[in-house]
């Protein structure tokens, strides 16, 4: 039973807009403003997000303010760094839409191997910072994600299968309440609320800063190695077959990926498309290029692996260096048979899924299987891989063929999905039982009591339709 109540209607807030400048060290941005636009957009330009009103928060106080003054005008809050995974919002008609992208605060405490970042800090700050003292974080594919959503939601890393997923790695969270009220959640003051951060993704309150492990690593070995996409079948069956018994210092995904005619393309991949096999081997070379053997027996057009910084990991997954208007989405595979694979490639390598700019699977297990003892609400994910696919939308009749590619590629693989869904990697609108699972009850308790008037929005709700 949903017992959470909700706000009623905004009043006109124009009387109080000048306040609330006054009080504000950042920014308030509302439709009439120049910046309107570029402050409401989301990372993926396709979602159009149209909030009452815009707070760019400058340091963890704003961010009091803001809920204080969202509260007391009856609007609900929605928190965002980056905008990643904004599309399963939703209308934001009664929202502020409270922005953290300028908290940018990275402290490491290398004796204790202890990163604290504030809220709009990116994974290329930490990973540089933490590199300079010989230290990993378990970090995002994308040097440009922001570390506070990828890990609210989970976090699957280059070292996920080692390491577990980055919410276990959280050692403390300072947030703003529902109330307004400044805190700092961990394992021994609130740890109900501490579990709930960990992989509950954003309800429970407005994250200003995050304190996580950080583990001693200065390289591993990395690369890709490509195919021409007329060799998609049997590199990526091999690539399936290849995964079976790999240790659990070995992470890898594999991808049809198509490249753009653009002249900033490298000239070996402008214009091609290609099935490639991304690998990160905690392992020595030799013992690497060992494990590597059988993929290479297959004679890859291009081989990159080689020693590698830890920084240097954001570059492996080729992801854009910034917002695009691309559409995407995911799901967690219980098992890749023969039939699964050939399932994936009859859209992914085809006609089927021309507008899919890439189509992947990610390895999981080990580390990464639920249960873990120190994990939170998520500690792990009911699936062996992690499919992902998307395509670049820059017209909303664009976005339509993309989604529709999209969600022919998901019913294709329909019979081999797991029972529920990876939050990060779910872009699109999905009950809450798939996303939270058996962890839904407690989550929806704690709620209850921290946010009893659901004014604390986040990208998949833990009701349906709020």
């Amino acid at each position: 039973m949903n017992d959470v109540t909700t706000l009623e209607a905004p009043r006109d807030l124009t009387p109080a807009l000048s306040e609330l400048h006054r009080r504000i060290d950042g920014a308030v941005t509302i439709p009439q403003d120049a910046s309107w636009d570029a402050d409401r957009a989301a990372w993926a330009l396709a979602v159009d997000q149209r909030p009452a009103l815009v707070v760019r928060a400058a340091h963890a106080e704003d961010v009091v303010t803001a809920v204080r003054f969202a509260v007391a005008h009856r609007l609900r809050v929605a928190a965002q760094g980056t905008g990643h995974n904004a599309a399963p919002l939703g209308d934001l008609g009664d929202t502020m839409l409270l922005r953290t992208d300028l908290m940018r605060g990275v402290t490491i405490d290398a004796e204790r191997m202890i990163a604290r970042v504030d809220a709009g800090v990116l994974w290329h700050q930490v990973t540089a910072a933490a590199a300079e003292h010989g230290l990993a974080a378990l970090a995002g594919s994308s040097d440009d994600v922001g570390v506070v959503g990828y890990t609210l939601g989970g976090g699957v890393s280059w070292l996920a299968r080692s390491h577990g997923l980055g919410a276990n790695s959280v050692t403390a969270i300072e947030l703003v309440t529902a109330g307004g009220e400044l805190r700092r959640v961990d394992e021994q003051t609130d740890p109900d609320l501490f579990w709930a951060l960990r992989g509950g993704g954003g309800a429970f309150g407005v994250v200003t800063a995050l304190e996580f492990r950080l583990y001693p690593m200065a390289s591993v070995y990395s690369g890709a190695l490509f195919w021409p996409i007329e060799r998609a079948a049997d590199v990526m069956h091999a690539w399936r077959e290849w995964t079976v018994d790999l240790p659990a210092s070995v992470m890898t995904a594999a991808r049809v990926m198509k490249f753009p005619p653009i002249p900033d393309m490298p000239e070996p991949m402008r214009g091609r498309a290609f099935v490639i096999v991304e690998a990160v081997l905690q392992d020595a070379p030799a013992a690497a290029d060992a494990l590597l053997a059988e993929l290479r027996r297959l004679q890859p057009e291009i081989d990159t692996f080689a020693p590698t910084p830890m920084p240097a990991l954001s570059a492996l997954h080729m992801d854009p260096p910034g917002p695009v208007p691309g559409v995407g989405d995911g799901a967690l595979v219980r098992e890749l048979s023969h039939e699964a694979m050939e399932a994936f490639l009859s859209v992914a390598a085809t006609p089927r899924g021309a507008s899919l700019l890439s189509a992947e699977f990610r390895l999981l297990g080990a580390a990464l299987a639920p249960g873990q003892e120190d994990g939170g609400a998520v500690s792990g994910l009911s699936g062996a891989y992690l499919l992902f696919a998307g395509g670049m939308a820059p017209t909303r009749e664009s976005a339509t063929v993309v989604r529709s590619e999209l969600d022919d590629l998901l019913d294709a693989v329909a019979p081999w999905r797991s029972e529920s869904d990876y939050l990060n990697f779910t872009e699109s609108p999905a009950a809450a039982e798939r996303i939270y699972g058996d962890a839904l009850p407690r989550l929806r308790e704690i709620k209850r009591r921290v946010d009893p008037s659901d004014v604390i929005r986040s990208n998949h709700p833990l009701w349906s339709g709020r």
